[in-house]
């Protein structure tokens, strides 16, 4: 992953250097803050540009994952407030592929692991030509993060010194998802082999629930033996029968955020866009819960303008 600041050369010559270096000193103390909370490794700065790689020195699940996530979270980091009173915007770029990381090169402070291979230089070419606050990544990182973010497919690009056009991909935000497995694996599933005694098990549990015997059935093994694609063989299974789903998953991206399961799930039922405000969402919010009141006592609820958005709140 490769960051800058759009329009440096403007403000280095708008600044005295004292000013500026403060101004990149705030800036990289955000990046870096920002990029270790999703397992980042900054390895180089390179005046206003920042190298970083996710999967070295310490690999990680999901790894093109963590690299957008963060990637959007810088973004958001930057517009909340401005850097010793300068508003800043940034240009990102994403690419994945392989590397060989040799030993660190120079000492002290200029001491610098370098990441041998194309992938780098990718990363830094398709920064360059990112919007302002834009985020473009590679057709292999795309292919990673599946249905996770909503993606604009920007066809084949040619690019400096690359021997052929790249297929690149600008990150719009994330998507609104109700299962990561689903999300990242749909386009590739395979058949279900060797789970028949696990899948008759998890119906005969179904059945019995069905005829009013409460059910409870904890399904755990090691990371990908197959649970989430047995569950969704039992979802599919019951496609066609009248139930209710309700689906909860933890993130290993939000261990600090209290109940974040419920939250989502509730955000997602609700209808939640990021470009809502908290007034819009109180009202959304507000309707969602007085249709579930409603379906519990049978009192269909009425319906009334909402004064702080363009929705109808549900009244009784």
């Amino acid at each position: 992953m490769f960051c800058d600041i759009v329009g440096f050369t403007a403000l280095s010559s708008r600044l005295d250097p004292e000013d500026l270096g403060a101004v990149i000193r705030g800036y990289q103390s955000r990046v870096a803050e920002t990029i270790t909370r999703f397992g980042g490794f900054i390895a180089r700065y390179v005046g206003d540009g920042v190298l970083i790689y996710f999967g070295w020195p310490e690999a990680h699940e999901a790894n093109a994952e963590r690299a957008v996530r963060s990637a959007l979270a810088v973004v958001e980091v930057m517009a909340q407030s401005p850097v010793w009173s300068e508003p800043l915007q940034v240009r990102i770029g994403i690419a994945t592929g392989l590397v060989v990381v040799g030993e660190p090169i120079g000492i002290g402070e200029a001491k610098q692991q370098t990441a041998i291979g194309e992938t780098p230089n990718l990363a830094a070419r398709l920064q360059g030509l990112a919007e302002p606050n834009g985020i473009m990544i590679d057709a292999e990182t795309q292919r990673q993060i599946g249905g996770l973010f909503i993606c604009r497919d920007l066809g084949l690009i040619a690019l400096k010194s690359l021997p052929k056009a790249v297929h690149a991909w600008q990150v719009a935000e994330q998507a609104a998802i109700e299962s990561r497995f689903e999300a990242l694996r749909c386009s590739t599933m395979t058949p279900l082999i060797g789970r028949d005694e696990e899948f008759e098990l998890l119906l005969r549990s179904w059945r019995q629930a069905a005829e009013g015997e409460g059910q409870l059935v904890l399904l755990t093994g090691e990371a990908g033996i197959g649970k989430s694609r047995l569950v969704l063989a039992l979802c599919e299974r019951l496609g066609q029968i009248s139930h209710r789903r309700m689906r909860l998953q933890c993130s290993p991206f939000h261990t600090t955020s209290t109940l974040y399961p419920v939250l989502r799930h509730l955000e997602h039922a609700a209808g939640f866009l990021p470009v809502d405000l908290p007034g819009k969402r109180l009202c959304k919010l507000e309707v969602l819960l007085k249709q579930a009141v409603s379906k519990t006592s049978g009192v269909e609820p009425g319906r009334e303008p909402c004064g702080t958005c363009t929705a109808f709140r549900a009244t009784r």
